[in-house]
């Protein structure tokens, strides 16, 4: 199964994100991206790939304990960037050390599971709005994806706690269907500070 694990925000702060980038929408060569949709939305703090099921018991215990080891911060979804011609995100303020931290320690989880991992790079707190089509990915879409992260630079929401994590399961569409976005499953959810989990649907 192919899993990650994130923080979601809360449905108000989707909600004043969802405003910002309807406005992004509307900007000129908008057509030129494919917008993820809202059930995407979320803070990748380690993504697994591909991981067996037996896997998973000694990978929810360790992420347990990655969930105890630290407690709640506040955070708010701020600014935009972009990763070269491919990727626009939304950034992050205020909690931004802790959720680096946190970042770490799930990673670190994953490994420690088993779970094979590229060569660490530097976190970067990111919420992926759009993607360039393949069609429009040659030279000179980095400056207009930076137009649109430019765009974004006045865009702060309204601060929340993080206070959980989740594990998801990332349904690929059926047969590569062109433009379509992957199913999300919730698997689990952890609370900082205590480490007690909430299973989900399996």
């Amino acid at each position: 199964m192919r899993l990650f694990v994130a923080v979601v925000p809360p449905a108000p702060q989707l909600d004043e994100l969802g405003t910002a980038a309807a406005r992004l929408g509307k900007l000129p060569g908008a057509d030129a991206l494919r917008w993820t949709g809202r059930a995407g939305w979320h803070y990748t703090l380690a993504f697994c790939g591909a991981v067996p099921e037996d896997v998973l018991p000694e990978l929810s215990e360790r992420l347990g304990r990655a969930a105890r080891r630290g407690g709640a911060f506040p955070l708010s979804i701020s600014g935009g960037g972009h990763f070269g011609n491919g990727v626009l995100w939304a950034g992050a303020a205020g909690g931004t050390e802790e959720l680096r931290h946190l970042a770490a320690r799930v990673d670190a989880a994953a490994r420690r599971s088993g779970i094979a991992r590229e060569e660490p790079r530097r976190f970067t707190p990111h919420l992926t709005l759009a993607r360039a089509r393949r069609r429009h990915g040659a030279a000179g879409g980095g400056a207009a994806l930076g137009a649109y992260a430019e765009a974004l630079g006045d865009f702060t929401g309204t601060p929340w706690e993080v206070s959980e994590f989740v594990l998801v399961r990332s349904h690929l569409p059926a047969g590569g269907t062109p433009g379509a976005e992957p199913r999300y499953e919730t698997l689990a959810t952890w609370r900082l500070g205590s480490g007690s989990s909430l299973e989900q649907a399996r």
